[in-house]
């Protein structure tokens, strides 16, 4: 078996796609670690306490709903969670802009970047605080627009898909070989 040489942008390419990995480890740190001091402020132990809600869409996998009360300490906090949870967005953003000059890689690039940072912050989470107990553990997601709860496997199972999908955005678009549906923009 004969194997070939890395030509240098194809070395370029995939040392670009290790840096957004490591880049999206080390933020599901940062966020992990940010997680975890929250639960310590509110007392959290094993699983969110959230009792009286209403629905808004309740997908089996994934509900999305309004809480009455606030699941954190207080409106003032929850406030400030909701914008770190925006400026977390933007930073990926920012990034996946940085890494190419070619939208469908940026795309990829914000996918690889999200997939790792979630995956990544439930693996932190359990070295931290030895929490998710299981898969089906539920979870708060996200709070933008309303809260987003459902079983910690929902999103590890979307990242995956995310993560595949952003690789296959990133990697070898200058080959021409697949179409680049956001070059014109």
């Amino acid at each position: 078996m004969m194997m070939r040489r890395l030509g240098s942008g194809e070395r370029t390419t995939l040392l670009d796609l290790l840096f957004l990995i490591i880049f999206g480890i080390g933020f599901g740190y940062v966020e992990a670690a940010v997680v975890s001091y929250l639960r310590a402020l509110i007392k959290f132990h094993q699983n969110y306490s959230i009792s009286h809600y209403q629905v808004w869409l309740n997908l089996g996998f994934i509900t999305f709903v309004r809480p009455e009360h606030s699941i954190l300490l207080s409106r003032r906090i929850a406030d400030i969670e909701v914008g770190r949870e925006a400026m977390t967005i933007v930073m990926l953003v920012a990034v996946a802009y940085l890494a190419s000059k070619v939208w469908s890689q940026r795309c990829g690039a914000f996918l690889i970047l999200f997939a790792c940072w979630d995956i990544s912050y439930y693996g932190w989470l359990r070295v931290l605080d030895s929490w998710p107990q299981s898969f089906f553990t539920r979870d708060v997601f996200f709070l933008i627009p309303v809260t987003w709860i459902g079983p910690v496997l929902t999103p590890l199972v979307i990242c995956s898909v995310m993560l595949v999908a952003g690789i296959w955005l990133y990697r070898d678009q200058t080959s021409g070989r697949r179409a680049r549906p956001f070059t014109r923009f």
